[in-house]
């Protein structure tokens, strides 16, 4: 007989990830969330997956009320900590969207309760019922809540993009940033592109986003331009997406996502912050729904 929480851990994870954009975080919340299984009278669970669920969304809700305390004082912008994803999120296309770095900066955008809310129902597709108890909260609260979350998110949910143009525009750009061709990196940019980078207090990094082609170029060139050593680039799927990866003498120096409208790139999410690094050297993230 199969172990309920072995059977479904991708899918804790990606609750837990989808929550708190962290996967050191989304971790934490899967350990806890075994070691609460672990003392449960697993006979009497009619439900292991909604069960498993309900204590990874509530250990998930602690943490997030933490994590806001913590950002608080982060350096520059956060963004989400980046992951090696397998082809097959992009192939899902509702979750490659929910993972996206848009997406999940749009869902930083909710309180803790609407977050949790907008996920379990949007993403994953759980009843009202298990989410008001996974959330500690009333049925009609919940769907209120589900309203309020949707509506909010529904007006900032960046526009549904093409795979094909976003990995055609992504080559462009990682061979002109290879030569060091100035003009195709121009050329790829909108002219209004906005560039959010986060450093985390640890690597050179914008304060805050950078707006406007000449400004995003001038800071790549005055920033990225001027470390010593050799650096080299390749292509993987990050948070269902195509991105790039820029190494420093071997050592992963920063994670590119580039959003991509009628052909040229509108938005530039560049992780630098090596604490985020670590698993975007090397492993490969299994989602699930």
């Amino acid at each position: 007989m199969s172990d309920p929480f072995v059977e479904h851990r991708n899918l804790l994870f990606t609750v837990a990830y989808e929550m708190l954009s962290s996967a050191a975080d989304a971790e934490d919340v899967v350990q806890e969330t075994w070691l609460r299984w672990a003392e449960v009278d697993q006979s009497e669970v009619r439900d292991p997956r909604a069960y498993l669920v309900r204590i990874a969304t509530r250990q998930a809700l602690n943490r997030m009320r933490t994590l806001e305390r913590r950002r608080e004082s982060y350096v520059g912008p956060w963004l989400p900590e980046p992951l090696l994803t397998t082809p097959d999120v992009a192939d899902d296309v509702e979750l490659a969207d929910s993972v996206s770095t848009a997406m999940l900066m749009v869902l930083e955008t909710l309180n803790p309760t609407e977050r949790a809310v907008f996920v379990l129902r949007e993403v994953f597709g759980f009843e009202y019922p298990e989410i008001a108890a996974a959330v500690d909260k009333s049925e009609p609260a919940v769907r209120q809540i589900a309203s309020r979350a949707g509506k909010h998110v529904q007006a900032r949910r960046p526009r549904a993009v093409v795979p094909a143009d976003t990995e055609s525009v992504l080559e462009r750009f990682m061979a002109a940033a290879a030569g060091g061709d100035l003009q195709v990196l121009m050329d790829v940019m909108a002219p209004d592109v906005v560039m959010f980078s986060d450093g985390g207090g640890l690597r050179q990094a914008a304060l805050r986003p950078i707006h406007g082609r000449d400004k995003v170029m001038r800071w790549l060139v005055g920033v990225m331009g001027r470390d010593a050593g050799v650096m080299t680039l390749d292509t993987v799927q990050v948070n269902g997406q195509p991105a790039i990866r820029f190494f420093l003498d071997g050592v992963l120096d920063v994670v590119g996502t580039l959003r991509v409208e009628a052909g040229q790139v509108t938005e530039m999410y560049l992780v630098r912050n090596p604490h985020k690094l670590t698993r975007a050297d090397k492993d490969v993230v299994q989602l699930s729904r």
